[in-house]
């Protein structure tokens, strides 16, 4: 564990639901269209519209692989050891995981200031329900409550959790949108896909959307667009579905293993391309856990386009996404080249403990920041964070 002279707010911590998260507020007469909990062979999963979730191995994550225990496979691998000695042995699950006081005493030991906190499995499941966006919102809807009940939106000044946000529904988007600021969210967090309506799938941006992205645009609220089941087809060179997507599934490497960076390469790019920050030119975007490896390559394309298509930009496109877009790094990605494309006041730090593709010690990732000067260090590893935890309502946007 590092220690560093200035705050340290992680950007991408997790906790591992509750037992109950999605149905102590859901009525029970609702649970066979939206979510319940079944036997399989002696292990309990999730059935989701009536159809067995394995998304997760054990979604009752007790007991759970130690935090951070694939550090080495995305290193490299160096010893060349296979996945599953490398998952380490499961462990009873720790009170932090669960528990907001007992998290507060975790992230004092682990010298961290403050911290978004994001689903494990609220990131999975609106794929799963898709088919019937009315269930997707009475699934996110209870969830949040419990979200709320639980964690709080803003304890202690030190744990910000992101209530999750669908645009499935575009109305009850906005109403959960205002919910959520009521209950002092200062983020909101939703998987990088394009929503599906009731009359199918639509563009982020797209018109529909627009009065949720006003509110947005008038409250100052960043929106967290995070790694999730964001359904994205594997187009017939490997099975389709989230499970082992990480390492390209059961057969070993495959194009699975860039689904989360192509996901979020489309949802960012879509944001541009369609040009909503004209529209909204107080909305800020977090990418958090997809990535970067895509953004030289999106760049180029970018800059590509506003050549072809001259005066269909306001400004060089590259530009706005750098206004507007804040990036979170895999930790085992090239720091040095994502601050030189986006600057290093739109990096932030984010660990993903306690997950297993995170780190074992947050502040671990300072080691990737030797090349940069002390002021880059602090922005990353903290100030840009806090800049985005501030909402930054129209009349005082800068």
């Amino acid at each position: 564990m590092h220690t560093l002279d200035t705050p340290v707010f992680d950007a991408d911590n997790h906790y591992y639901e509750a037992l109950d998260a999605f149905t102590r507020h859901l009525d029970p007469a609702h649970g066979p269209r939206v979510i319940q909990w079944v036997d399989v062979g002696g292990r309990k999963y999730h059935a989701l519209g009536g159809q067995i979730s394995r998304a997760v191995t054990n979604p009752t994550f007790n007991p759970i692989s130690p935090a951070g225990a694939l550090m080495d496979y995305f290193r490299g691998n160096p010893d060349g050891r296979p996945l599953h000695e490398l998952m380490g042995t499961p462990e009873p699950i720790r009170p932090e995981y669960r528990d907001r006081d007992a998290r507060l005493g975790t992230m004092d030991t682990q010298g961290l200031s403050r911290i978004w906190l994001f689903p494990t499995l609220g990131m999975l499941y609106e794929e799963a329900l898709k088919h019937d966006p009315g269930a997707v919102v009475l699934l996110f809807r209870a969830f949040n409550r419990w979200l709320a009940e639980d964690w709080g939106m803003a304890y202690r000044d030190r744990i910000f959790a992101a209530p999750y946000i669908s645009l499935a529904d575009p109305g009850e988007a906005v109403r959960e949108l205002e919910w959520a600021l009521d209950q002092d969210a200062r983020a909101v967090v939703m998987r990088a896909a394009a929503p599906t309506t009731v009359t199918g799938p639509y563009s982020p941006s797209h018109v529909m959307f627009d009065p949720f992205w006003a509110r947005v645009n008038e409250a100052g609220i960043t929106v967290v667009v995070h790694a999730g089941d964001a359904g994205l087809s594997s187009n017939g060179y490997a099975p389709d579905g989230f499970a082992a997507s990480f390492k390209g599934g059961p057969g070993g490497a495959s194009i699975k293993m860039f689904a989360i960076e192509r996901a979020a390469h489309d949802f960012l790019a879509t944001l541009i391309l369609e040009r909503l920050f004209d529209r909204f030119p107080n909305v800020r975007i977090a990418s958090v856990e997809n990535g970067s490896e895509f953004l030289a390559p999106l760049f180029k394309k970018l800059a590509g386009t506003a050549r072809k298509m001259p005066g269909y930009f306001k400004e060089d496109p590259v530009l706005t996404f750098r206004r507007h877009v804040w990036i979170n790094p895999f930790w085992e990605d090239d720091v040095n080249e994502i601050v030189d494309l986006m600057g290093d006041d739109r990096v932030i730090f984010g660990s993903d403990w306690p997950h297993i593709e995170g780190l074992p010690e947050p502040t671990d990732w300072v080691t990737e920041l030797q090349k940069l000067d002390t002021g880059s260090v602090a922005n990353i590893m903290g100030g840009n964070a806090s800049e985005l935890n501030q909402r930054q309502p129209t009349a005082t946007a800068q």
